[in-house]
This record gives structure tokens, sequence and C-alpha cells, in this order.
């Protein structure tokens, strides 16, 4: 790990080698010009930012991810569901259950698998912030790992093997492995609905060649065989998911978890479902999409 950065208000920790930052000293319903400043450096070095102890109303967590980039709105879930009321840009990602057992948010409590948020869009959104309201008593971590520096870790062979080729991101399911609204199910990687982006890439901003994978299922290397697809696929991500390039970290009341959605994957551990977890959303806006790299 790093040394610990000091300033006048702030402390920045690296969380892991790979990715994350924790910076402590900061009420992000109070954030003045400086200090942000001072958050956006950390923020393009780790990749990963998190605050404890925070306190947000919906306006406030709004506020501070706008200054980042325009929001967008959030998707219609799998159940149905599209927003919190009033505020359209904030997700409910949630297992409990309204008085007539409907969930009020999306995920549930089972396991979500590595994954970009979004990446089967065009311009998928630059970043996600997630706000923990209420957590369930073991489970439900959220892990991180780091594309940076997977991908400057890459054997050759395997460098030499994705070198100039694209990745169809599939549409067909989110990360929970629930069918996308509108959508039918689908197995074949070569028909499903999705968007190609190259493998190799470039930061927009801090000019770090980075890996962008998406996710797995019914993921389809643009050109190959689905054979030759698969196998590429397979030693890609048993690459990138080594431990070496992850952290996971355990969530309290009042967190703020931010990742940069063209530089990380993301997981979550299932946990209890009698359990309750409310978590709010938002996203950064897609439109600074990693160059591919030369």
């Amino acid at each position: 790990m790093g040394a610990i950065e000091h300033g006048t208000a702030i402390d920045v920790r690296p969380l892991s080698a790979a990715v994350g930052a924790e910076i402590t000293g900061v009420d992000l319903a109070r954030l003045d010009d400086a200090t942000f400043t001072r958050v956006e450096a950390a923020w393009l070095q780790h990749s990963a930012l998190l605050f404890r102890g925070q306190r947000l109303t919906h306006p406030d967590l709004l506020a501070f991810s706008r200054r980042f980039g325009r929001l967008d709105e959030a998707p219609i879930n799998e159940n149905g569901k599209k927003f919190v009321d009033g505020y359209p840009e904030i997700y409910v990602v949630s297992n409990i259950k309204d008085d007539d057992g409907q969930a009020i948010g999306s995920l549930g409590a089972g396991e979500a698998v590595w994954h970009t948020d979004m990446s089967y869009l065009p311009l998928p959104p630059d970043a996600s912030l997630l706000y923990s309201v209420e957590v369930p008593p073991a489970g439900g971590n959220t892990w991180l790992c780091g594309l940076i520096a997977a991908c400057a870790a890459m054997p050759e062979d395997l460098r030499r093997a994705v070198a100039g080729r694209s990745i169809k991101h599939d549409g067909t399911y989110n990360s929970g492995g629930y069918l996308r609204a509108g959508l039918t199910d689908t197995d074949d990687p070569t028909t499903s609905p999705g968007t190609a982006h190259p493998i190799v890439c470039r930061h927009p901003q801090t000019g770090a060649q980075t890996l962008y994978l998406g996710r797995r299922r019914n993921a389809y290397v643009i050109g190959l065989p689905l054979s030759d697809s698969e196998a590429l696929l397979d030693h890609l991500w048993a690459h990138a998911a080594q431990a070496q390039f992850a952290f996971s970290h355990a969530w309290r009341v009042g967190d703020v978890l931010m990742w940069d959605n063209r530089t990380t994957l993301h997981r979550r551990d299932p946990f209890d479902a009698d359990a309750r977890r409310l978590m709010y959303r938002t996203q950064i806006s897609g439109g600074s999409l990693p160059l591919r790299a030369l």
C-alpha cells in the first residue's frame, strides 16, 4: 500500500495495492471547492473512493454526485420500478419488500457477479456511487477489482491475444442474473443484444491503460468463432479476477462507495434474505468511454 497523504483537512488512505482509497475528514453534504479538488485527484489516482459516517439527504447525494458530471436517470429494474419518487436519478438497491410483498428495489439478497455497470450501452456510465442506509449484520460485501493493475500484469501471450479486439457486452441480464425489462431470455452470445467495446482502453482523463470487460455471461469476442471466444474470455477473466487485484468492502450505515466504471469491476456477496439492506445509487453519465489503446 502507498503512504497516507496528509492534508489540512482530509487524509487519503489506499484500501489495497490495486484499487480504492478511503478518505476521512470529509462531510460530503458540506464540501468546499478546495476539498473537492483533493477528492477528485484521489478519485483519478485510485479509481474508487470510500467515505464513512455520512448522513445524506437525497438532495445531498445528488449534489455530491453532480460534482463529477451529469447524472443518468435510474433505469427500470427487474420489478418494473424506476426510481425514488421525486428523484429520478436515484436508483434503489434493496431486498426490502413493501406491504404488498413487492421488492422496493433491485438485486434482492443473492450474489451479484463481477460486472461493470450498464456496459451493454453505447455510452455506459462513467461512475457509480452507492450510499448505505440499512445493512445486514453479515454478508452483502461489495468487492472491487482494479483493471488498471490487471491490465499492467497481463502475461504477454494474453496481451497479444486481446490486442485490437473488442468484446460485445450483453444486455440481456443484470448482475443478479435477472432478465432486463422488455428482453427475451437467451444464452447465445453471438446473437444476444449488446454493444461492442475495446478490451484494452485508455482512461480519457489520466491516460492509464485498462481492461474493459463488462460481465462474463453472454460476452463475445467480435470476429472469433464462439469456441475461441469462450476460451479467450475464460483466460482473460481468470487473470483479471485474481485476488491480488481485488478488495472487499464490509458495509456500515452511512458509507458512500464510488467507483470508476471505466477502470473497475465490482460484485456483491449474498446475504440473509430475511435481513434488510437498503442502498441508494447514482450514476455519472457516459460520454468519456476509454478510447482504444495504441
